[in-house]
């Protein structure tokens, strides 16, 4: 308390101004002089008093912060009568949740870095993995029709592991906000055409049937890039679902609460206990025959939420699935 400058200067100013009262008091005659000393005891003694024990419950505040600042578990400040130490107990409060929710959240963060950072290693290992195999086995063939097959092989591995890497980069600028959506009215029937072109060849050669129902100026708000990719990879897992000769329908309605591109498939549908985890990254289903890598359907969610849309799945009453993508008007 003594080391607090002002304290210093008004112990100063108030000894001056004790000493002025008493030599006044005592110019007066003997008992205003007494009464002066008295008063300026009585008054600096509770200053003294009370101000000790405001730097008191200062430095039990002091001393909870320096254990926030050390990552203390337990950490309780008492409740303060004053005023301004109750304020200042309630902003250190607020800031002990928060820094504690901060903490939290870092640490989740660190782990779900770790597991996808396992995740994405295992990924990748998988189609390295084969890559290699084929290449020894290439090295051992002297059959011109086997080489040109697992030459095949490789090309579409390394193909997918180049849409694996584009896909995980796209989820990390996505996971750190750096990109930018832009807003515009988006033509239903251009997106969807948009989707669709990269995808019209292998959809012929598998025999699939593609019918679109959207009615014509019908549009929504969004970037228009981005959420067709979204679609498109909609529609990847919808032909992987399919098959062979299998049918895609895409049926787009508008309300006057939201525009809704819903996607159905012929294929087999979804495992009941798959429903609830779909979107997670790296989610790749119970089943054994399970293909992919988990990352579509959950950069398609995240693409489509952060434009203000809602996307669900669910198994159609006529077989195969459904996808619903809503944006509101």
């Amino acid at each position: 308390m003594l080391r607090n400058k002002e304290f210093g200067q008004f112990v100063i100013w108030f000894s001056l101004l004790a000493a002025a009262a008493v030599i006044v008091g005592f110019t007066i005659n003997t008992a205003a002089g007494i009464l002066s000393i008295a008063s300026a005891a009585a008054f600096g003694t509770v200053f003294f008093v009370f101000t000790q024990a405001r730097y008191i419950s200062i430095a039990r505040i002091s001393n909870q912060i320096d254990r926030v600042l050390h990552n203390a578990d337990h950490l309780y400040i008492g409740e303060s009568d004053e005023g301004e130490l109750s304020i200042l107990h309630s902003e250190i409060t607020k800031m002990t949740l928060r820094i504690r929710e901060q903490n939290d959240a870092l640490t989740k963060e660190k782990e779900h870095l770790a597991d996808s950072l396992a995740d994405i290693a295992h990924q990748l290992r998988t189609p390295l993995t084969s890559v290699n195999l084929i290449l020894s086995l290439l090295a051992n063939t002297p059959d011109d029709n086997e080489r040109k097959a697992f030459v095949r092989e490789t090309e579409e591995l390394l193909v997918r592991m180049d849409w694996l890497i584009t896909s995980l980069l796209k989820l990390s600028r996505l996971d750190a906000g750096i990109v930018v959506f832009q807003s515009e009215p988006i033509d239903i029937n251009n997106l969807i055409c948009t989707a669709l072109r990269p995808l019209l060849i292998p959809m012929e050669l598998h025999g699939m049937d593609v019918q679109i129902d959207a009615p014509q100026g019908m549009t929504i708000q969004g970037d228009s890039g981005w959420i067709a990719e979204a679609i498109q990879n909609i529609l990847k897992n919808c032909m992987e679902s399919a098959g062979e000769n299998g049918k895609i329908e895409i049926v787009c309605t508008d309300t006057p609460l939201y525009t809704e591109i819903g996607i159905h498939d012929s294929g087999a549908g979804f495992e009941k206990e798959d429903l609830p985890c779909l979107f997670d990254r790296f989610y790749r289903g119970k089943s054994s025959n399970a293909t992919g890598y988990g990352i579509g359907l959950s950069l398609c969610k995240m693409i489509i939420t952060r434009q203000g849309g809602t996307i669900t799945a669910k198994n159609h009453p006529q077989g195969g699935a459904i996808f619903a993508i809503r944006f509101p008007k």
